[in-house]
């Protein structure tokens, strides 16, 4: 019975010291996170007016990240089928594939973006380039709004 206390002991150091080993896993990116609001994705999505050119921190599952130059992130919503943009400016912060499938908390200016419909046509081309599809340029009408947030900082969960 005295070895018992001694492996109790011994199974607490270990979670002790690897603790740290977990936490040290978070990536942070740019400024990170912290100063803004937490807001649910469903909010923003269903009261975008109230949100405009706010800062706003979501968390949420990485669904996706650019393949070119991993400027944006999309973030599950918590609201089945609901996902918002985290876009940076090419080159401020890379977000590298493997952060798919990992939690993020995100944070930046919430913004309406309104596109005319030689502008939509152009990203829907982009798009297709990118995720390697057809592009049909009669599926697109103008203009086209849509809403994102304007990254400052984020920090994912692996």
């Amino acid at each position: 019975m005295t070895s018992s206390p001694r492996i109790a002991a011994s199974l607490v150091l270990v979670l002790l010291l690897a603790t740290p080993l977990v936490l040290a896993a978070d990536k942070v990116f740019g400024e990170g996170v912290g100063k803004a609001p937490l807001v649910k994705v469903s909010e923003l999505l269903e009261h975008p007016e109230k949100w405009v050119d706010k800062p706003v921190r979501v968390e949420g599952l990485v669904t996706g990240v650019c393949k070119k130059r991993g400027c944006w992130m999309e973030i599950a919503g918590d609201k089945e089928f609901q996902s918002i943009r985290f876009k940076v400016q090419d080159g401020v912060m890379v977000f590298p594939a493997e952060v798919v499938g990992h939690r993020a908390e995100v944070e930046g200016t919430f913004v309406k973006v309104v596109l005319s419909k030689e502008q939509a046509l152009a990203r829907a081309k982009h798009h297709a380039e990118e995720h390697g599809e057809e592009f049909d340029p009669s599926s697109v009408e103008g203009p086209v709004t849509f809403y994102m947030i304007r990254g400052t900082g984020a920090v994912v969960h692996f």
